[in-house]
């Protein structure tokens, strides 16, 4: 998946430039630009900041090609989830977009070293996961938890929360959030 041109297809798609995306943003213009051209790769933070100003979920912004069924899909093979990923977290979706979705239901891949964004994410609704592999650090507020292979968390995605691994093997995280802000 090519974020960098995706971008820059819906932006244009809108009607939007650069400049006005990046105001809407509240990012610089040359964030946009690097984004792009693929010079960087954003955090999942970083890209929610910036399709706000679309404005666009993740959902939307990955799996805009996706038509919704008149039959819903029911059960999904590893090959069908809706790859998320942004920078070096891969996240996938379990289920199509469905139009009127109540959670995100996520399978989560954290390398050693990657995080969710220098900046806490902070958004209505709730989170909860387990951690099936690995370890994890999740900051929630100013509490930091690390959290062990079959430890699992809740709670008010209103607070100010990151995720990190800086350890040195993967962490898989199986999560969900409500509502399906993703």
């Amino acid at each position: 998946m090519d974020v960098g041109v995706r971008l820059q297809s819906i932006r244009k798609s809108k009607g939007l430039s650069q400049r006005e995306l990046a105001k809407r943003a509240g990012v610089t213009n040359s964030t946009i630009s690097m984004i792009e051209k693929n010079s960087v790769s954003p955090s999942i933070s970083s890209l929610k900041k910036v399709l706000a100003g679309i404005p666009m979920s993740l959902v939307e912004f990955f799996s805009i090609e996706f038509e919704q069924d008149s039959s819903p899909q029911i059960v999904y093979k590893a090959d069908d989830l809706i790859d998320l990923s942004s920078g070096t977290v891969s996240m996938k979706l379990v289920g199509t977009p469905h139009q009127v979705r109540a959670l995100s239901f996520l399978d989560e891949t954290y390398p050693p070293g990657a995080d969710t964004g220098d900046e806490m994410l902070n958004h209505e609704g709730e989170e909860a996961g387990v951690l099936v592999d690995g370890r994890l650090e999740l900051t929630v507020g100013s509490e930091i938890f690390i959290l062990e292979s079959g430890d699992s968390y809740y709670f008010e995605s209103t607070k100010p929360h990151r995720f990190r691994n800086p350890f040195d093997q993967p962490a898989r995280l199986i999560s969900a959030t409500t509502p399906a802000n993703f």
